[in-house]
């Protein structure tokens, strides 16, 4: 038996698809490639002739079980696939989801002493307030990209969870849409995207100093003030982890809300359920996540020999968790290419439960649901205009177009 042959499954061909293709989510269907592949085997061996091999984890039990074994499957190695390995190794143990235990459990406690009840509540008004002005400004226009529109909202919360003031704010989103967006072919794009990520960084330096001098309720000021393994925080592990929490909350909830509106527009009857007096849109919200995945894989590495699925897979062994093929595993959801608006007992991984937890998947969570609480008591249920276009990334499952009509609610 070898590694591709796993006792009770099919065998696996030795040549299979890339899933770290990126044209595969631009042009392709891949949620019927992770049906067939899953099939075959939850764990599938993905071998590539110019890059590192790595193992890809389809099933939902298996994600789990990687997810929630920090000691056996470990960040510090990396989180994604085809990183800089020089990239990697500058962040590694100083940014925290390239962390392992127990320093990341440290370095996490002083993050998380950010998220005080004033803070979470402030930030709750922040995403109710933006997400009325950004819906009505949108209805104004009438036509729109729903993406640049999803945007404003999680630009705005991170900037205010880390203490952005208010007059800094729109040369922040400015600033991040360049340097996260998904930039096109051309070099000019990369370069600005560059440009971007520079002016980011020198900002985070000010701000820095500035919280140094003027302690506030937020998250730059708990890494000031914070301290891991009995010193404190060098200002490049404040810069990275700031960095951290910028790409990480745009990126999730801007594609989940662009992705979320379009799964209702397919469905409309699922909208009529949504914007019902005595739904939960919290239950809505949950299946966003669940269905648009934004985050297309997160990558561990084996510390030591052990077993997937009856695969043996070797210490040092890249494992690749795609989350959009485990939160669509039958075993677990049923009829899981279906939008329900109101799926119950809604287990899915979207947020990589596990050690690594999103930080701010409360906040992710919360922002989903006041933004459709918001666009369902304003507007009618969008119509498209034109062809929504996906990313071309293995990284994250999201849109770089989703053209829309708005019109305001009548009823």
């Amino acid at each position: 038996m070898t590694p591709l042959e796993p006792k009770g499954t099919g065998p696996v061909p030795a040549e299979g698809p890339d899933l770290a293709d990126p044209s595969l989510y631009r042009d392709g269907a891949p949620e019927a490639l992770w049906a067939r592949l899953r099939a075959r085997t939850p764990v599938y061996r993905n071998e590539r002739t110019d890059r590192e091999s790595f193992w890809a984890v389809l099933g939902h039990r298996e994600a789990l079980e990687v997810l929630r074994r920090p000691e056996v499957f470990v960040s510090g190695r990396g989180m994604r696939l085809d990183d800089s390995p020089g990239a990697t190794e500058a962040a590694s143990q100083r940014m925290l989801i390239v962390t392992d235990p127990p320093r990341h459990t440290r370095l996490r406690h002083v993050m998380n002493a950010a998220f005080t009840p004033r803070m979470v509540a402030r930030l709750h008004r922040t995403m109710r307030a933006t997400a009325t002005e950004v819906i009505d400004e949108a209805l104004e226009r009438g036509a729109c990209d729903f993406v640049d529109v999803a945007a404003r909202l999680p630009v705005t919360v991170i900037c205010d969870l880390l203490g952005v003031p208010p007059a800094d704010r729109s040369f922040m989103l400015d600033r991040t849409m360049t340097a996260f967006g998904h930039a096109g072919p051309g070099s000019a794009d990369r370069a600005a995207a560059a440009r971007a990520h520079t002016d980011i960084l020198l900002y985070y330096a000010e701000l820095v100093e500035r919280r140094r001098r003027e302690p506030s309720d937020d998250v730059v000021t708990a890494l000031v003030q914070g301290t891991v393994d009995g010193r404190p925080l060098t200002d490049e592990e404040i810069y990275l982890n700031c960095d951290g929490l910028v790409s990480g909350g745009n990126e999730t909830t801007r594609h989940a809300t662009a992705g979320g509106l379009l799964a209702l527009m397919r469905h409309p009857e699922e909208w009529e359920v949504a914007r019902g007096a005595d739904h939960p849109m919290e239950a809505t919200a949950q299946e966003i996540l669940r269905f648009t995945s934004p985050a297309m894989h997160v990558l561990r590495t084996a510390a030591r020999d052990t077993a997937l699925a009856g695969h043996p897979v070797r210490a040092g062994d890249r494992v690749a968790v795609w989350l959009p093929a485990a939160n669509r595993d039958p075993a677990v959801f049923a009829d899981p290419d279906r939008f329900d608006a109101l799926r119950a007992s809604n287990r899915h991984v979207a947020l990589a439960p596990g050690e690594h937890y999103c930080l701010g998947s409360a906040l992710a969570l919360a922002e989903l649901t006041i933004f459709f609480e918001e666009l369902a008591s304003r507007a009618e249920l969008p119509e498209p205009a034109g062809e929504p276009i996906r990313a071309a990334s293995s990284l994250v499952w999201g849109f770089e177009s989703l053209p829309v009509r708005l019109r305001p609610r009548t009823c």
